[in-house]
């Protein structure tokens, strides 16, 4: 940060918070299966590197990347530490890509047009599990008509367990009733 702070000078506001990864990798590990690895996360040095961010430059503190395949577990520590910002999107597309709601032929199209798209993308040594789960989040993009047009039934399923996860995250994050917080520091 000395390095930074000394190339930008005083005169520009810079970086809100500073960013990192303890031990998680951006939509966890893949296993050969298509399974996600179990991390051991290293809270002590989020803590650490949170609280000299906070008081040694100002900042909000430090960002964990990669923390949405966490055990459910691990969320709680997260607001004890004072992290400044957990990324969680890769669980919440993993709630909807793997919902039985989700409509097994669009996962099959979805499938078949990644192998075919994006198979220049594939690491060798990566099974087509792996493959897979790491480039499907490109078909939301490619898919947005169908995704649009899942049957309100199946949205039903999708969408109760996105809430009920928002709902676990947002009690072990202590982010419930936080409306007054966001109107004053965040919405103006």
């Amino acid at each position: 940060m000395s390095g930074y702070r000394a190339h930008t000078g005083p005169d520009i506001k810079g970086i809100s918070k500073i960013s990192v990864q303890t031990g998680t990798t951006h939509g966890g590990v893949v296993l050969p299966d298509g399974a996600i690895a179990s991390v051991e996360l290293d809270f002590d040095t989020l803590k650490v590197l949170s609280k000299i961010a906070r008081e040694e430059y100002g900042m909000g503190g430090a960002v964990q990347h990669g923390a949405s395949t966490l055990p459910d577990e691990a969320f709680h520590l997260f607001p004890e530490i004072g992290t400044a910002e957990i990324h969680l999107a890769t669980g919440f597309q993993n709630i909807i890509y793997d919902s039985p709601h989700f409509p097994q032929e669009l996962t099959q199209r979805i499938n078949q047009h990644l192998l075919q798209q994006y198979s220049d993308e594939r690491k060798s040594g990566d099974t087509e599990e792996q493959f897979l789960y790491k480039t499907r989040k490109k078909a939301f993009g490619d898919f947005k008509k169908e995704t649009w047009d899942i049957p309100s039934d199946n949205l039903k399923g999708i969408v109760d367990a996105l809430e009920e996860r928002f709902t676990q995250l947002f009690q072990k994050l202590i982010v419930v009733d936080t409306v007054g917080l966001v109107k004053k520091y965040v919405v103006k």
